[in-house]
């Protein structure tokens, strides 16, 4: 296993792999409660999407690591899969099966891509400082998601987000976010002491923590609010629910295809996955400075064609588009270099088919705390934009502030791009611009006058 995940070679070991593969899990774990929340609005069965949740994540990350040997994790993406529920098949009116249809296609075209090095191109066509910002900004958009799940950050209608009120519903929303700070803390204590697992441990105690306030009343339950009990509770679970969903994505009688709203669909889901997976490739990368003096990433291609396997492994299962998770930067926080950690968030998704009532009771605010300080921790990419040059630093700030505020990293990379283009060719330095990027800059142009 040392030998096949090469761990010598890049400076680690079977323990730390374990470390940041477990804690890569606890912070994407929501996912197994999420998806099928949102997935069954259109009208597909939920214990379905949870075991094609749990398996389409499992796949992806043995996938990421056999291929790549990268300490990526997948699993469906969130955004892709609300489009999926609520657009296509909520306003646009078609059926789930036609959804999926569209993302096994997208997942093959995506193969495509990857195979004839095009993903690879188009990774390697961002400039440095432009890849430097995108680290930032998916840093600051682990952090807003962190605040969001902590209860930190709460709606307001004239300011959009404004501090919680501790004070007001202190036993739901209060405590959870009173005890997000402390994971925080927890962590940053721990991590400044170069504690091995300080995030894992920090997930964990802010867990317990709120078991205990739940044991003792200052954390009351209120599961109409969303407010569910932290103390896990055994239950049977039908793991033979996926054939409800597993191969519908080709059950044509229940479709009705339209060419010209299918292409519209289809292209939509091949955009923001490639440019989220490119994006989240990009900042994960960064962060554990697997990225060479030229800015690239060995065997990019290989992730990519991981990242593109499992979204169609994941269409036929029956969930939307399987995409690498910018919570991977946890794991990678945690020291986690190899395919090795990978492997351990994979068997971990694959666990809860068995365990899923266990481990869709981690609450977001026990979370929360690794995602603000893997914010902290990928924030640092700033000292290398060079701000003496505003034609590079203009469009990098533009880019990381793009994605915390539209919640998307791939709006965030649309943007970048084209206030890159836009500034060097009016600045005359056109030269710095390669074609690719000037290909790009139209392209997210056209899909915003179009999609």
């Amino acid at each position: 296993m040392k030998d096949f995940f090469r761990l010598k070679d890049n400076g680690t070991n079977v323990r730390t792999e374990v470390i940041a593969g477990v804690t890569t899990f606890m912070t994407m774990a929501y996912i197994l409660a999420v998806n099928p929340s949102i997935l069954s609005a259109s009208g597909m069965d939920s214990s379905a999407i949870l075991v094609a949740t749990a398996l389409a994540s499992f796949v992806g990350c043995m996938a990421m690591a056999l291929l790549a040997n990268y300490p990526f994790a997948l699993a469906p993406g969130l955004g892709l899969n609300a489009y999926f529920a609520y657009t296509i098949c909520g306003k646009m009116g078609y059926s789930w099966q036609f959804a999926l249809f569209a993302v096994f296609i997208e997942g093959l075209i995506f193969i495509v891509l990857s195979l004839t090095n095009v993903r690879e191109a188009i990774f390697n066509a961002f400039p440095t400082t432009l890849k430097k910002g995108i680290s930032v900004g998916i840093g600051l958009f682990c952090a807003f998601i962190g605040l969001q799940n902590a209860n930190l950050v709460v709606n307001e209608d004239n300011t959009l987000v404004q501090l919680v009120d501790f004070r007001e519903n202190f036993h739901t929303i209060g405590i959870c976010a009173l005890l997000a700070v402390i994971g925080l803390m927890l962590i940053a204590v721990l991590y400044t002491k170069r504690v091995k697992g300080a995030m894992l441990i920090g997930i964990l105690a802010t867990w317990l923590l709120g078991v205990l306030c739940e044991l003792t009343g200052l954390y009351t339950v209120d599961a109409a609010g969303g407010f569910y009990s932290l103390i896990p509770k055994w239950s049977s679970f039908d793991i033979t629910a996926i054939g409800k969903t597993f191969g519908a994505c080709f059950d044509f009688s229940a479709m009705d295809i339209r060419v010209l709203d299918f292409i519209v669909i289809m292209c939509s889901f091949l955009f923001v996955d490639m440019f989220d997976t490119l994006g989240t490739l990009i900042g994960v990368a960064n962060k554990a400075q697997m990225l060479d003096g030229d800015g690239r990433l060995p065997r990019v291609k290989q992730a990519l064609l991981a990242d593109a396997v499992a979204t169609s492994a994941g269409a036929v299962l029956g969930t939307s588009t399987t995409t690498t998770f910018v919570e991977s930067s946890a794991g990678v926080a945690e020291g986690g270099r190899t395919g090795l950690s990978s492997v351990v968030t994979g068997l971990l998704f694959l666990a809860s088919l068995i365990f899923a009532p266990i481990f869709i009771t981690i609450p977001g605010f026990a979370t929360a705390p690794a995602l603000i300080f893997v914010g902290f921790l990928m924030i640092g990419a700033i000292l290398d934009i060079d701000f003496k040059d505003f034609t590079e630093a203009v469009p990098a700030y533009l880019c990381l502030i793009a994605m915390p505020l539209t919640y998307s990293i791939s709006e965030g990379i649309a943007i970048g791009v084209i206030a890159y283009v836009v500034m060097n060719l009016c600045t005359g330095k056109w030269k710095k611009v390669k074609p690719l990027m000037g290909i790009l800059a139209v392209l997210f142009v056209l899909k915003y006058i179009f999609l």
